[in-house]
């Protein structure tokens, strides 16, 4: 995997581009205008409930389903995928395994009854589907039998596999997995412990460059190792040792002889973020060959049908916060090494050999909207899949996921803005939606419909994306308060995709404006790197534009302005705030407020100074703090609050709980709000959470709009 660290957090998730966006078969909008107040808007309960909840509300958050990790079978007949539904009992996404029948479109369980399952992946023939489950307690290896016979734990693992990967003859299954080590010890408490006694726990002794992570939080000290199983069952055996971490996903020869992996195995390697290489494990001796050499990560190697060369992704690494992902290929000794499709301006993720071995297909992002290409071996590139979405349903965030059948069926994830993410088929030049896990919020919900919008930006007439959620009902000629919603990453993409913070914000009677300032993905390199070494800089003259475009559409009353965004958009809305008081209120999400204590408390400190400031904190104090929102603290006005997860490591609480005292210290009103045993990334992964600090945002932007009236278009 990419290990390209960014501050957003859901995940890093679409439709052809047109200029109008408009719902997919949602239900119809009602005639009347949206009301002005969120309160205005709560209908009634229980018994005097005459009708269905027409708007969305955060109730409905439990009642959501996505799809995700689409695999269809080699003949193309089946597809197994994980379908992540909101279960309000425990508070959280449950995740189980489907099966879809491609002919007939019947859709039947597979795993999951008694605990998560995930990550299936179907033998080579077929017949069975390997996955991992939590059944029985701690996450383990499972197989299923597809022909009707039973569901098998292959492991008794004690830590949790990952990177499945089928052997070709189906006899063996690899896997990466942690080998935990000992912790570090200095110091003990004295030997003379009453018996009964309660004393303190010992102390914590940490010796990682990068001791805690996000989502994780304190590391164990050890190293991802690969393993090898019989698929039948048995005692798995280690076949890479060392401290380093050898990742997956992995990739067998045809043989079956070898297996290649990406890592970094120098002794150096925690002081280096991005380094990889690809490897060559042979399984029967154990000895490893590096099969490449260039400063820069290569990973996700992939080997073609013939087994003759090796399809890789990766980039130079030029010590810039951004680099497009490029696609390689090699020979399976790792000699004549070359870039495919070179000129072609877009990341690429997600790879599959086509069956005949002469191209490749990969995902792809372009403009705010995710794409499935295949890439020629002879540089050719021709789009096959559009409309790609993600499992995410908290903002609009492009992405997805894909795999391909030995008779080019592409299966994917697809969506739109009022649908979470389905799965679909490509094949025979049709694409077919084959699930339908939102019926309920299609047919009963008055989602708000998106639009396309673009703008010149100010600074230098670059051409910005937005899509603006407009409140259910909304009239033409009338102008609404306008949100602005700003993405994090900031090397992300907002799109045309379902969102249930812009739902809901949407139905408490807002537009809402989801825009990709320079340093958003999708657009190209230069694009992206617009922001190298100047963040936040000219995307604040980017946000500003598209907001005034939303202005001239008669859309957005300029007296009725709010800011927000989390991560990335945190950072900005906390630099927009000290940049101009025209915002009524805003709300900064998990941000970074001083990028000295960011670069040397988050989980990627080899990564912050170096790549996206360009120095070391103690090397050069100028651009942490010209870049710091903390340095405009002192121009700011707007009454805005914080909101933080309390186990954040990306943008450490600590950020958050600066800017609250500083805003305190100048008597800017704010309040401080912490997420309870939340991460950065999993900020809005408890339903209950989700739905508490979207109301939360809405609260605030609601005691900073009393006196505004509805004004008519000019």
């Amino acid at each position: 995997m990419m290990r390209k660290l960014a501050l957003l957090g859901a995940s890093l998730l679409t439709l052809a581009a047109q200029p109008l966006y408009a719902q997919q078969g949602a239900a119809p909008e009602p005639s009347s205008a949206p009301t002005t107040t969120a309160a205005a808007q709560d209908d009634a309960t229980g018994s005097a409930q005459t009708g269905p909840q027409r708007r969305f509300t955060g109730e409905d958050l439990f009642g959501l389903a996505a799809a995700s990790d689409p695999q269809i079978s080699p003949d193309g007949r089946h597809i197994a995928y994980v379908r992540r539904a909101n279960d309000i009992m425990s508070d959280r996404a449950v995740s189980t395994i489907w099966l879809i029948d491609t002919q007939t479109g019947a859709e039947v369980p597979v795993a999951g009854r008694s605990g998560d399952a995930f990550s299936p992946r179907w033998s080579p023939d077929g017949k069975r589907l390997a996955y991992a489950s939590t059944e029985g307690g701690s996450v383990q290896l499972w197989v299923r039998w597809m022909d009707g016979g039973e569901a098998v734990k292959l492991t008794g693992l004690p830590t949790s596999p990952s990177s499945i990967a089928w052997s070709p003859d189906g006899r063996s299954i690899a896997y990466t997995m942690l080998v935990k080590d000992d912790a570090p010890r200095f110091g003990k408490a004295p030997s003379n412990k009453p018996e009964g006694a309660k004393w303190a726990e010992p102390l914590e002794v940490h010796d990682l460059l990068t001791y805690r992570a996000d989502g994780q939080g304190y590391i164990e000290p050890g190293f991802e190792k690969i393993f090898l199983v019989s698929a039948t069952g048995g005692a798995p055996h280690q076949l890479t040792f060392g401290p380093y971490h050898d990742g997956g996903p992995l990739s067998w020869s045809r043989d079956g002889a070898m297996l290649y992996f990406s890592a970094d195995r120098r002794p150096d390697w925690e002081s280096d973020p991005l380094e990889s290489n690809i490897y060559a494990l042979d399984v029967a001796s154990g000895s490893i060959t590096q099969l490449t050499t260039r400063k820069g990560p290569d990973a996700n190697p992939l080997v073609s049908p013939d087994g003759r060369m090796i399809a890789y992704l990766g980039f130079d690494d030029r010590l810039r916060a951004y680099e497009n992902t490029g696609l390689y290929v090699m020979n399976r000794d790792g000699s004549n090494s070359r870039r495919i499709a070179p000129d072609w301006d877009f990341s690429v993720d997600g790879l599959a050999w086509d069956a005949d071995g002469r191209g490749l297909y990969a995902q792809y992002d372009e403009h705010g909207e995710t794409k499935v290409a295949r890439i020629g071996l002879d540089g050719s590139v021709r789009t096959v899949a559009s409309g790609l979405t993600s499992s995410g349903l908290d903002r609009p965030y492009s992405g997805g996921s894909f795999s391909v059948a030995d008779n080019d069926a592409i299966a994917f994830t697809g969506g739109g803005p009022a649908r979470p993410a389905e799965i679909e088929l490509a094949a025979g030049g049709k694409t077919r939606i084959l699930t339908d896990l939102n019926r309920t919020l299609r047919e009963v919900k008055a989602l708000g419909e998106v639009r396309k919008i673009t703008a010149a930006s100010s600074v230098d007439g670059l051409s910005i994306d937005g899509w603006l959620t407009l409140p259910p009902g909304y009239r033409e000629g009338q102008r609404v308060p306008l949100i602005l919603e700003i993405h994090g990453g900031p090397f992300a993409a907002y799109g045309p995709h379902f969102s249930t913070d812009n739902q809901l914000y949407a139905a408490a009677g807002y537009a809402v404006l989801s825009s990709n300032p320079r340093g958003s993905t999708s657009y190209g390199a230069s694009f992206a790197n617009a922001i190298d070494k100047n963040y936040p800089g000219n995307d604040y003259f980017d946000l500003m534009s598209i907001v005034d475009r939303a202005i001239d559409l008669g859309i957005a009353d300029p007296d009725a302005l709010f800011v927000t965004g989390g991560s990335g958009g945190g950072v900005l809305t906390s630099w927009i705030v000290g940049k101009t008081d025209r915002f009524k209120a805003a709300v900064a999400q998990k941000p970074v407020i001083n990028w000295t204590t960011q670069a040397l408390t988050a989980d990627g400190p080899a990564f912050f100074g170096r790549y996206w400031i360009g120095a070391m904190p103690w090397e050069d104090q100028t651009p942490f703090w010209s870049h710091s929102p903390l340095s405009l603290v002192g121009n700011v006005k707007t009454p805005t609050m914080v909101i933080v997860g309390s186990e954040d490591y990306r943008t450490p609480v600590s950020e958050s709980e600066q800017y609250y005292t500083a805003l305190r210290l100048r008597g800017v009103p704010t309040v401080l709000v912490k997420v309870p045993g939340a991460s950065h990334g999993g900020i809005a992964a408890r339903p209950s959470q989700a739905a508490a600090k979207a109301s939360a945002i809405l609260a605030w932007f609601e005691k900073y709009k009393k006196g505004w009236t509805p004004a008519a278009k000019d």
